[in-house]
């Protein structure tokens, strides 16, 4: 999806409405569950071809994610939210390899960029549907089942699982999305419901520790040719962001170092790694799918407040409120040991030695050391490696396999 998509059909992003996980969530019955509605979905969007630009898939995860009485106060399990999301990425990259489809940005036609949307909703507490729903965020980058009605839309094509839960789900979410966008019969897809789950209490993220939000939250990479291991990061790094109510004079920073060309010279395939530029404007596209939030959804263009300075693509979204700083780096480092003001700081298993090197480089400085957060790793397989794993990681999806497919392609 990008917010500056035509209100043209082919040019509209689909959406899969996907039920609560099994509980337990083991990877075993999230397969179970997911992976028919998944295959359903993709094959479609890849065998219709429409657009340049391939098309556009937001997974819609509706689930308790939230813990919290009061609006302003929710909080959620950053390991067990950040697990499940691993673990539908990974299956994402598996179905995509099985059916040959790209599922990079912007990858051109056949390709579906699939995008993984956190959505708070418990089914056994149904949001009320008496009055209407409107776009009311929270503290976190989570939104609940009635602002995602009210900001995400248009929609080409509306996926749902055959079986009880799903088209609970989709009855809750037309009646919520009633007068927003007016659909044609042949937009309701139902698809293969897969493995059929009942959802047990308490939910896992209930019975989970929950984790502190914070002010300022980084994290640093390539972003070339941006895949699901791209995505799974920097979705889970916004899930640690404390945002602050609207009229709030400093808004939560979300601090993203992205290698400069120069340092990427020597990569293989390096005539394919994509210019900075471009690379920031896609991680900023792809952050607005989880961000930004306007009643006008994405028609007409609108889309987060964008400006250059000195190096930097910084971009505002949710009424001010979350500031995202895309800045170049020419070191293992980055702005983490130029900045004294930083919280968080976001890493995989492949960089975890790397975020030790900035917290000893910290303390070397007296400086606060930031709490670090560790994502999985996704295989090339669909295969998660999770975060206390210890391997060389030879077989994760990487920019540099993605440079060698296009590369062969055009031999």
């Amino acid at each position: 999806m990008t917010r500056q998509a035509t209100t043209s059909g082919d040019d509209l992003p689909s959406l899969l409405l996907l039920p609560p996980p099994p509980h337990p969530a083991s990877r075993l019955a999230l397969n179970a569950a997911y992976e028919p509605p998944l295959k359903a979905a993709i094959s479609k969007l890849k065998d219709e071809k429409a657009r340049d630009d391939g098309a556009v898939l937001l997974v819609a995860l509706a689930s308790p994610i939230l813990t919290g009485n009061f609006r302003r106060h929710k909080s959620l399990s950053w390991p067990h939210t950040q697990s499940i999301l691993a673990d539908l990425y990974s299956l994402i990259t598996a179905i995509c390899a099985q059916l040959s489809v790209p599922t990079d940005i912007h990858a051109g036609p056949g390709s579906v960029d699939a995008r993984v949307i956190l959505v708070d909703h418990d089914p056994s507490n149904p949001a009320t549907t008496d009055s209407k729903p409107a776009i009311e965020p929270n503290n976190t980058a989570v939104v609940d089942l009635g602002t995602f009605a009210t900001a995400y839309h248009p929609w080409r094509y509306i996926f749902h699982p055959n079986n009880e839960s799903g088209y609970q789900l989709l009855s809750t979410y037309l009646k919520l999305f009633e007068g927003v966008q007016t659909l044609k019969q042949s937009q309701i897809v139902v698809v293969d419901g897969g493995l059929s789950v009942s959802i047990e209490s308490p939910t896992a993220s209930e019975s989970s520790p929950q984790t502190s939000p914070h002010s300022v939250v980084c994290l640093g990479g390539t972003f070339d040719h941006l895949h699901p291991g791209h995505k799974l990061l920097l979705t889970a790094a916004v899930l640690l962001l404390k945002i602050p109510e609207p009229g709030t004079p400093q808004p939560c920073q979300f601090v993203i170092g992205i290698t400069g060309d120069e340092l990427l010279k020597r990569k293989k395939f390096a005539e394919y790694v994509q210019p900075w530029d471009e690379r920031a404007s896609n991680t900023i596209e792809f952050l607005s799918s989880i961000l930004e939030l306007s009643k006008d959804g994405w028609k007409g263009g609108r889309g987060p407040q964008v400006s250059h300075n000195d190096g930097e693509l910084i971009a505002l979204f949710r009424d001010d409120t979350i500031e995202v700083h895309c800045v170049v780096i020419q070191d293992a480092f980055g702005p983490t040991i130029t900045t004294e003001n930083m919280d968080a700081l976001v890493v995989s298993g492949e960089t975890r030695s790397g975020g030790n090197a900035v917290n000893e480089r910290r303390k070397e400085l007296g400086w606060r050391q930031l709490e670090t957060f560790e994502v999985d790793v996704l295989d090339t397989e669909g295969i998660v490696h999770k975060s206390t794993d210890m391997r060389d990681f030879a077989t994760k999806i990487s920019s540099t396999a993605i440079r060698k497919q296009k590369a062969e392609s055009r031999t």
